[in-house]
């Protein structure tokens, strides 16, 4: 094994750097809107940041995030980042489930995701003594928090191919399952189209369309989920469009200045979480704000893009057909909600679960409710394969 213990430190001038910049923003000349109406809130944007360069300490996150169990190791030329929460066995059965690796999306890090990992990984601490665990492994997409991106465009790797050398290569396990939402969901449906000999199954938050269907086959719900699709990208999409066309001009602008970056991120956790419009229902101000320095200390807004604008240049594997057992758990807020047979179209669907509250951010909005389905799913394959 060529991993590594890794730890993040960053130099007190950095720190005080952005400080000083949250300090002396230039802001915006507002247009008249009011709220949120024409994008992210000024007056929240203020007070967040405001915290920022004030109370919000960031060497107490930064030692929270060291105290996890970190590694980074080398797959094909390329520095991968991931955490490794070794099960804590409650049955011996447990030895039996797979190894789980869980890929975040955007704008998101892996930090989202180590509440969900913790208990599947330890559920007796979560109030579940008889509840199997499982190893779970939670990477950094390349071009994101600690995993650079790849130095050549398009990358001779794809990321599920990453994946795969690093739980198969580098991580021993010869058979694994893996979950994703957002761009982990193609990341995670790639990887079991790719390689059905060692992925048992996948669990989704998000499903690739149909390469080639036949509209006159949709049935009602399929046309109202499309016509859903189509109100929500009329909307919601201008920063998917600006990222997958022209994600260098608005870069140099949010790598520049922390409040852009801040107000970039933060209207999404606002208008994708089952938030009701309150920000602060479902993130606390040191999570948001978290996951702002760690895109600003890295300097990685640039290259979150990158995996938008390979999809815009008709540069990303597409999905086909993935035979592997399919799970799905369809949250209320999410960007999209497919129903069961626009799924079935893709994917060998095995459990389909309509959630009762959540958004696009579900690990770290409703981590009991995601690991449960989780779980359940994986451990009636290990029952079927039995």
């Amino acid at each position: 094994m060529t991993s590594v213990p890794f730890a993040f430190r960053v130099p007190e001038e950095e720190v005080g750097d952005l400080r000083r910049r949250v300090d002396t923003t230039r802001w915006a000349t507002p247009i008249g809107a009011s709220g949120w109406d024409a994008g992210t809130d000024p007056s929240e944007l203020r007070r967040l940041a405001a915290h920022w360069a004030s109370a919000f300490d960031w060497r107490a996150q930064e030692a929270m995030i060291n105290a996890l169990p970190s590694f980074i190791t080398d797959i094909g030329g390329t520095a991968v980042y991931y955490l490794r929460f070794d099960a804590v066995a409650t049955s011996p059965g447990d030895a039996e489930l797979p190894p789980l690796v869980l890929t975040h999306g955007w704008p998101s890090t892996f930090l989202e995701l180590v509440d969900l990992a913790r208990r599947l990984s330890d559920p007796a601490t979560f109030g579940y003594p008889t509840r199997p665990a499982f190893t779970v492994i939670v990477p950094s997409l390349p071009g994101f928090t600690f995993t650079p991106a790849r130095p050549t465009f398009p990358a001779d790797l794809p990321t599920h191919e990453l994946w795969h050398r690093l739980m198969r290569d580098e991580l021993g396990f010869e058979r694994y399952g893996a979950h994703g939402g957002d761009l982990g969901a193609g990341v995670t449906s790639r990887l079991g189209e790719a390689h059905p000999e060692s992925v048992v199954g996948i669990h989704l938050l998000a499903v690739s369309g149909p390469a080639d269907y036949d509209s006159e086959s949709l049935d009602d719900a399929e046309r109202s989920h499309l016509a859903a699709i189509a109100r929500w990208t009329a909307a919601e999409g201008g920063y998917q469009h600006q990222q997958q066309t022209r994600p260098m001009s608005l870069a140099p602008a949010l790598a520049d200045s922390p409040v852009g970056l801040l107000a970039w991120i933060v209207e999404k956790y606002r208008a994708w979480s089952d938030s009701e419009g309150q920000l602060s229902s479902r993130f606390s101000d040191e999570f948001i704000l978290t996951q702002a320095s760690l895109y600003w200390f890295t300097n990685t807004i640039s290259t979150s893009f990158r995996p938008y604008f390979e999809h815009g240049q008709g540069l990303s594997v597409p999905v086909r057909r993935v035979d592997v057992p399919t799970a799905v758990a369809v949250f209320p807020a999410d960007l999209s909600r497919p129903p069961r047979q626009w799924v079935e179209r893709t994917y060998a669907l095995q459990r389909f679960t309509e959630m009762p509250r959540g958004g696009h951010f579900a690990a770290h909005e409703e981590p009991e409710l995601l690991a449960a389905d989780i779980h359940a799913f994986f451990v009636a394959l290990q029952r079927s394969d039995g």
